[in-house]
């Protein structure tokens, strides 16, 4: 039989369906203790079922050269390329590079067949992945080989010499993590074959962005930024952060500080307009005056010129700056939606666009009217400004957290995509004209666990961030809100809400009752009715930190929407063997078992596992 692959490119949770089980397989899945041979697999070839709706996307480019050649990097699907104005996308990427997350995709110009990529997002979601470092193409993406920095951790950019593509920049942010050494502006001048720190603060404040003028690739400016997540806690900015100048290409650099915000910044965006390129914006988090900056002297001086809090959302995951190539007051700012400004940046006004959620924006150097945008729902492509955009429903790079399949026949397989809705799939479409008729969603959101009805397919149970559970019912299509409490979290700390619910929080049907249903918090939820109302059948199985239930940011930006709920139960099973018999475990290190249905719990967690750390939140 001919092997069909698609490409699916690491997506968090690949969409992915095999052959139907084999009566051997049928008989395994019913006796849990049956082990069953591997050879009985071997004919088993992986398809993609979809969806095709795109993910997340962190970084675009454009070729001058070829007008209608596109690439695009994906939060957790690898790197793509369109030669037909995003038409049609392949993946160029697969059986390369080892990570799925991309920060960073750069084309030469004076070679539009060597293309460098830089691996880890920069924009540090709670659910992000690391990079391992730097890929190099000479063959327009046919071939990649990886070239170091394979401890830079989340690249944030790669800035090219425009008449040298062995010379090139590439802005390192570190490990999402914790500290270390490999972060700060590296530089080659020898296409990658060894590197050189150019600029470097310490191991905690990492390069965050870097523009070349357009007319002089030996000035150069970095934005250099402390950013470190925790479960509990982003932290956003420091001491020593700020933007750096050099203009000696990259040997010296300069901290500009003229008339910029004083004491801690955090996240900076900047552009220089190749229009007049003494003119500079910077989207600026800061502890006084945060804001949209410009200056007219290439950065000795800055003035504030938009303090608007629209444009501030969420810094960590935002602040990108883009200038248009022939305009001097024509400038981007990219954000929950997609803003422009015609009056060098004094107001804004936020333009069409196909997702929310704008990571990244290409502009023709030759054509302002052509762009790619980057956003949360994939890569689209303008030809008119903005007024119309290519589809995004032809880009399986969608980032789903874990996937269910229900009983019926054939089967139908649901996943929470991130930053989209809940989706359902079929295994197998017999009819229809398109792939997406047979798409629905299941109520729910992003982040939600999934639970199919075992015996009724049409019953889903549905769950979302802030402690959201929904019962959806396909028959009527309609959907009812059945969270165990009816509390908004919004803004708030986690120590000042009731019930922990974790963005991931578990769903699940016992395996032994269809009528029983199961949600945890930081305590176990149980109801045997739908939902119509619920017991707590734990105490609560965290260590219960308080110095980590603080605002999900520090120390300039606090975070509450949900994402950094800590400390709470992060995964909970009951035994499919034996009834009664729960399971859970905290996102603190706890694990507990249950053998009477909830009535007592034993601490059964190994004793040789360290605690979390020391950092507290703010």
């Amino acid at each position: 039989m001919k092997k069909l692959w698609f490409a699916l490119a690491g997506t968090a949770l690949a969409w992915m369906s095999a052959v139907q089980p084999t009566p051997m397989q049928a008989r395994a899945t019913a006796d849990a203790n049956t082990v069953v041979d591997p050879s009985a697999y071997q004919a088993m070839r992986y398809r993609s079922v979809g969806p095709t709706r795109g993910g997340r996307v962190t970084t675009v480019t454009g070729v001058p050269s070829e007008h209608h050649t596109f690439y695009m990097g994906a939060a957790g699907g690898g790197v793509w390329k369109t030669t037909d104005a995003g038409e049609t996308w392949a993946n160029i990427s697969d059986g390369f590079i080892e990570a799925g997350s991309i920060g960073a995709v750069a084309v030469a110009d004076s070679d539009p067949h060597v293309i460098y990529v830089g691996t880890g997002s920069a924009c540090m979601r709670g659910n992000v992945s690391p990079g391992i470092g730097v890929y190099k193409s000479t063959d327009g993406g046919k071939t990649w080989r990886h070239i170091g920095l394979r401890e830079s951790g989340q690249i944030a950019r790669i800035r090219i010499h425009p008449r040298d593509a062995n010379l090139l920049y590439v802005a390192a942010n570190g490990h999402g993590f914790g500290p270390n050494p490999d972060r700060g502006i590296f530089r080659s001048r020898d296409g990658g074959t060894t590197w050189e720190k150019a600029l470097f603060i310490n191991d905690q404040t990492g390069a965050v962005d870097l523009v070349m003028d357009p007319k002089d690739p030996n000035i150069l400016y970095a934005a250099m930024s402390r950013m470190e997540r925790k479960p509990w806690v982003m932290f956003s900015g420091g001491p020593d952060g700020g933007i750096f100048k050099t203009t000696d290409g990259g040997t010296k650099w300069t901290k500009l500080v003229g008339g910029l915000p004083k004491g801690l910044l955090g996240r900076i965006g900047i552009a220089v307009s190749p229009a007049n390129t003494n003119r500079l914006w910077a989207m600026v988090e800061a502890e006084n005056d945060p804001g949209f900056y410009m200056s007219d002297d290439a950065g000795q001086t800055w003035r504030l010129v938009n303090a608007e809090h629209e444009l501030q959302q969420r810094p960590f995951y935002y602040h990108h700056v883009y200038a248009d190539p022939k305009d001097p007051n024509v400038v981007y700012e990219l954000n929950t939606r997609l803003y422009k400004s015609t009056d060098a940046g004094r107001t804004f006004r936020s333009l069409r666009q196909p997702h929310g959620d704008n990571h990244d924006l290409w502009i023709n150097p030759n054509d302002p009217q052509v762009l790619i945008n980057g956003n949360d729902g994939g890569a689209a492509v303008t030809y008119n400004g903005g007024l119309t955009w290519s589809t995004q429903l032809n880009q399986p790079t969608a980032e789903l957290y874990r996937v269910a399949v229900d009983n019926q026949f054939p089967y139908r397989l649901y996943g929470a995509q991130q930053d989209n809705s809940t989706i359902s799939v079929p295994s197998r479409v017999t009819f229809g004209i398109t792939p997406t008729q047979h798409w629905y969603a299941v109520s729910g959101g992003e982040s939600g666990h999934i639970a199919p009805h075992p015996t009724n397919p049409n019953i889903v149970y549905s769950g979302h961030y802030r402690g959201e559970l929904y019962r959806y019912d396909h028959t009527t299509g309609t959907s009812r809100a059945i969270r165990p409490y009816p509390e908004d979290i919004w803004g708030q700390a986690p120590r000042d809400i009731k019930y922990r619910f974790q963005w991931h929080a578990p769903v699940r049907i016992s395996p032994h009752d269809p009528g029983t249903l199961y949600f945890v918090s930081q305590f176990v939820h149980k109801t045997t009715n739908e939902g119509q109302s619920w017991q707590v059948i734990s105490p609560d199985l965290t260590r219960n930190d308080k110095s980590k239930q603080g605002y999900g940011g520090a120390p300039i930006t606090a975070e509450g929407t949900g994402v950094e709920i800590y400390p709470t139960i992060y995964a909970f099973e009951e035994s499919a063997i034996e009834r009664g018999v729960l399971w859970a475990g905290s996102d603190d290190g706890l694990v507990h078992v249950s053998r009477d249905a909830g009535k007592t719990w034993t601490n059964v967690t190994p004793k040789n596992l360290p605690e979390w750390g020391t950092v507290n939140a703010i």
